[in-house]
């Protein structure tokens, strides 16, 4: 089912990019939701309504997961599940910034197994399905791995490069930041960044699809603590993400790892 999902999955990205380009810097309206989890527009809602009404329709038995649907649990039972978000980037679309994102993600048995992440400002499209390498614009793309720390390229908040978060050191990379997660894992897939960072719980619609695009173009992508990513958790999130080409993920790993424990 792999290529029939990722046609339905590219053809849905169209769709709310459509959308969404209907609402952008259009004063769209906003809503706080509360317990610090952030803004929603009437845009993100709207999308949502479309993925799942169209997604659910093509694949009654895939269980439902996102960011903008309240999680009735019911998805556990179910050995595929979509991992959605609408808009990932919401503030960035809200400040006009054209890097949001929608990103579309199928896990199986917990394991993403098909990701899409749509960014319609800038037209481009990134896919992968598990096996069968990662895309950009149906072009094939792969990573740029860096061997050192010094001047690896680092997509990341600030507060990820504390000293409080090292160890063993804050590592002497080069921080950069785009505000959507899945474009974050998608550029590092496309090899225009060497590595990507997030040490708080992540929420797995954020994480999904990018996660497979960025290891299917060549990266090494687990859990802060150098797990492997796995989806449909019952609280859907997982212990923050690094993305990096091997060598460089072990030596980021190892720093953050505590001092008396022998990496």
């Amino acid at each position: 089912m792999q290529e029939p999902d990722l046609k339905l999955l590219l053809e849905a990205a169209e769709d709310a990019g459509r959308i969404a380009s209907r609402f952008f810097k259009k004063s769209p309206a906003i809503w706080d939701k509360g317990d610090n989890q952030g803004p929603v527009t009437e845009a993100d809602l709207a999308i949502n309504t479309m993925l799942e009404a169209e997604l659910q329709a093509a694949r009654p038995d895939y269980g439902w997961l996102s960011e903008e649907t309240e999680d009735d649990c019911t998805r556990g039972e179910a050995s595929s599940l979509f991992i959605v978000d609408p808009i990932d980037g919401t503030r960035a679309f809200i400040e006009g910034s054209r890097t949001f994102a929608t990103s579309l993600g199928i896990a199986v048995g917990g394991v993403a197994q098909v990701g899409v992440v749509h960014l319609p400002e800038l037209e481009k499209t990134y896919s992968a399905v598990k096996g069968g390498g990662a895309f950009l614009n149906g072009e094939p793309i792969s990573h740029l791995p860096h061997e050192g720390e010094e001047g690896a390229t680092i997509l990341s908040n600030k507060l990820n490069l504390t000293p409080e978060y090292w160890p063993q050191g804050v590592p002497p990379v080069e921080r950069h930041f785009r505000s959507s997660l899945a474009y974050r894992l998608s550029l590092v897939g496309e090899g225009r960044f060497n590595g990507m960072l997030t040490l708080r719980p992540t929420w797995e619609w954020d994480i999904a699809a990018g996660s497979l695009i960025a290891e299917e173009a060549g990266a090494t992508v687990t859990t802060q603590k150098g797990g492997p990513l796995r989806f449909n958790n019952k609280t859907p999130q997982v212990s923050g993400v690094l993305a990096a080409g091997d060598t460089l993920h072990r030596s980021l790993l190892a720093r953050l790892a505590p001092a008396d424990i022998d990496t």
